[in-house]
């Protein structure tokens, strides 16, 4: 059970705090109270976000900017339970069952401060009930604060850009975490390590732009039932432990590996291994590395295919729509930027009745794009330059959706704790 309450602190891309602190927060001081806290750079930045979100400000924007969202960024600190006995009267009368179905209306930090009012409503206050869904995105995280967060009993868990310290674990327990998101965030691959040989019922997970290792891919391929996974633009495993994990993890249905950082090994460890249930799958920007040889070996063992992101593989020519058309239940495909594969040929594509889209940026004209669309009426062509493959939110910035569950607990702009 997490003991303690969240407190907000200005966010970094880079920055972890490291040293104990006292509990209080004034707006008005928060500058002696960092200064006492230590705030001090990440010495460890094997993974940094994609896209970093201050680089591009001005001195005096990123200092708006920050004061705007001093009060949003939180951490757990650690204290004792309240002292105090049930609260008398009506509410010290209620059952707990009622308590908890009043407390599931309650924002996290309406949560946090009902949790100081005595004993009974600081235990119902950290039941695992409410603590299923959380998001901190965008949040800087204290060494010990996600292993305080993922040890309450969250199973959906949304935690992209987040500049995330070592999650210090009091014990070698399972994590109940089904749903996770790191996308993007500053973590090294020893904290990366600690939170994933903890999970072993893992059903989504998306680890997207980060640096990882052959033990994170060994301890990602314990979780069985894994069904959407997103390692776009990831690194530092081999392909040993990409086979492993393939061979393991054989209920696969969405798989996002584009741009990782493959050899010609990885690719063929992948399309000689992938599981036959895979529905979704993108394999874009692979270049050189993916040849014609491995569509069509692909293509045998993936016979169920729905959506295929090919983009970027410069090998590819139209040799490859012959094994296209084995896949009949292909409705969306994506040849973008496939440079050897001519225009003009696009138009045998028609002849697949179940493909309703298909993405060709980069390799047609506007005059072309006009004539394939007429030509082509019933396949939508280039309506969207972004892939959804495994990816955990899709449509809004704001969206705080993880695999389609909405997150309860979630850091509100005009929360103060």
């Amino acid at each position: 059970m997490l003991r303690g309450s969240l407190q907000e602190i200005p966010a970094s891309s880079c920055n972890v705090m490291t040293t104990s602190f006292s509990w209080s927060w004034d707006p008005r001081k928060s500058k002696d109270l960092l200064s006492a806290m230590g705030v001090s750079h990440m010495e460890n930045q094997e993974n940094l976000p994609l896209d970093s979100i201050y680089n591009g400000f001005s001195s005096k924007k990123r200092q708006k900017v920050q004061e705007e969202e001093r009060d949003q960024l939180f951490v757990i600190a650690r204290r004792q339970k309240p002292n105090k006995e049930p609260t008398p009267g009506i509410w010290g009368a209620m059952p707990d069952e009622l308590l908890l179905g009043i407390f599931s209306y309650l924002s996290l930090s309406e949560l946090l401060k009902v949790s100081n009012v005595c004993k009974q409503w600081h235990r119902l206050s950290f039941d695992e009930s409410l603590w299923y869904s959380l998001d901190v995105t965008g949040r800087t995280l204290l060494p010990g604060v996600l292993g305080q967060l993922l040890s309450t009993g969250v199973v959906a868990f949304r935690c992209p850009r987040a500049c995330v310290g070592e999650p210090l674990f009091k014990n070698s327990s399972s994590l109940r975490v089904l749903h996770i998101d790191l996308s993007n965030c500053t973590i090294n691959v020893s904290a990366l390590q600690s939170i994933l040989c903890r999970c072993h019922r893992i059903q989504n997970l998306s680890l997207e732009g980060l640096v990882l290792s052959d033990d994170i891919i060994r301890s990602i391929a314990q979780n069985s039932d894994l069904v959407r996974l997103n390692l776009s633009g990831c690194s530092g495993f081999s392909s040993t432990a990409l086979e492993e994990l393939l061979k393991t993890c054989n209920r696969l249905e969405e798989l996002n590996l584009s741009w990782c950082d493959f050899t010609a090994d990885h690719v063929k460890a992948l399309v000689h291994h992938v599981s036959g249930c895979i529905t979704q799958l993108n394999l874009g920007g692979y270049r050189q590395n993916l040849q014609i040889s491995d569509v069509r070996v692909l293509v045998e063992r993936c016979s169920n295919l729905i959506h295929l992101d090919l983009s970027d593989s410069v090998m590819l020519t139209s040799e490859c729509f012959s094994d296209f058309r084995q896949l009949v239940h292909l409705q969306d495909l994506s040849l973008s930027r496939c440079y050897q594969i001519s225009p003009a040929t696009l138009l045998e594509l028609g002849e697949m009745q179940s493909l309703k889209t298909l993405s060709v940026f980069g390799i047609v004209t506007d005059s072309s794009l006009k004539v394939l669309t007429e030509t082509l009426p019933r396949i939508k062509i280039n309506c969207s330059p972004f892939t959804s493959i495994a990816r955990p939110t899709v449509g809004k910035k704001k969206n705080s959706d993880i695999w389609g569950i909405k997150c309860r607990l979630t850091l509100q702009s005009q929360d103060a704790l």
